[in-house]
């Protein structure tokens, strides 16, 4: 059998004939309301297949929050399984906002999970956290990589309280978040046109302050509602920023439940991202 084509180039061709933009699956229960549903299995599931049938067709991304569908056990989850399954056979990249860390086999069953290509949850790539160390990511990476799949490891997220850690002195004297970016950079080693391995770095941190030049894609949530703009990602990615993949969320999610409505708030952010990086 051959093997999978890799995830840094499925996304580079993503991007590049769909535009840099990943839009989040967050089924909130003020967004149900909102969108006049009821906040039970039924108005998920109707928020979630409008999302999916207005917008997998033409964006690079999508990007459930696994929490919002679990939270009414299984029938939440079975909601998420076709979701996915909906999502990538309409050709967009399905990218699991799980957050997930642990280690050794309870982190290789989340790798079975999100990236083993027999599970009903299979996506393109998952998010995770690497602060029980870095190493305890192992079984997720080399998933990943057999799958042709990605990894977005948590570096410097955009809450307020995460600097307490993510900017902590490592014993070397970097911040805890470069020694995370510096160990992706190594797994990307050499890949083209980018490596698997991602970093989640909030657009609204201002300048980075760290390297961000990893070889691999740069999640960047905070675009829309939590008030940063596609205007401000050169200054906070810099060189890197054709590898940034901007995420925003009810910045085009309140625009439903008109699945045109929702298309054209998706396509006007792809076209600001376009024009802010240069790619217009």
């Amino acid at each position: 059998m051959s093997s999978p084509e890799p995830f840094g180039a499925r996304l580079r061709q993503a991007m590049d004939t769909r535009g840099p933009l990943c839009v989040g699956i967050d089924p909130h229960a003020s967004l149900l309301t909102a969108w006049g549903l009821d906040d039970d299995v039924n108005g998920l599931e109707r928020f979630t297949r409008t999302v999916v049938e207005a917008l997998a067709d033409r964006v690079a991304v999508l990007k459930p929050q696994s929490a919002f569908f679990e939270r009414f056990g299984s029938r939440g989850v079975a909601v998420l399984e076709r979701a996915v399954a909906e999502a990538r056979a309409a050709g967009a990249l399905v990218l699991m906002d799980a957050k997930r860390g642990d280690i050794g086999s309870t982190m290789g069953a989340y790798a079975e999970a999100f990236l083993d290509r027999g599970s009903p949850l299979f996506s393109d790539a998952v998010t995770v956290s690497p602060y029980l160390g870095f190493g305890s990511l192992r079984p997720a990476l080399d998933q990943a990589v057999l799958s042709g799949c990605g990894v977005f490891v948590l570096a410097l997220t955009s809450n307020p309280e995460g600097a307490e850690v993510q900017r902590a002195t490592a014993s070397g004297g970097s911040s805890l978040a470069q020694l995370m970016l510096d160990h992706m950079a190594g797994e990307n080693a050499g890949a083209d046109p980018m490596g698997p391995v991602g970093a989640v770095v909030g657009a609204t941190l201002g300048a980075a302050g760290v390297d961000l030049d990893i070889n691999g894609p740069l999640l960047a949530p905070g675009i829309g509602a939590q008030g940063a703009t596609p205007a401000d990602l050169p200054g906070v990615f810099g060189g890197a920023v054709r590898n940034v993949v901007p995420s925003v969320s009810r910045g085009v999610l309140r625009y439903g439940p008109d699945a045109v409505a929702l298309r054209t708030a998706a396509e006007r952010f792809a076209e600001e991202i376009r024009v802010a990086v240069g790619e217009a």
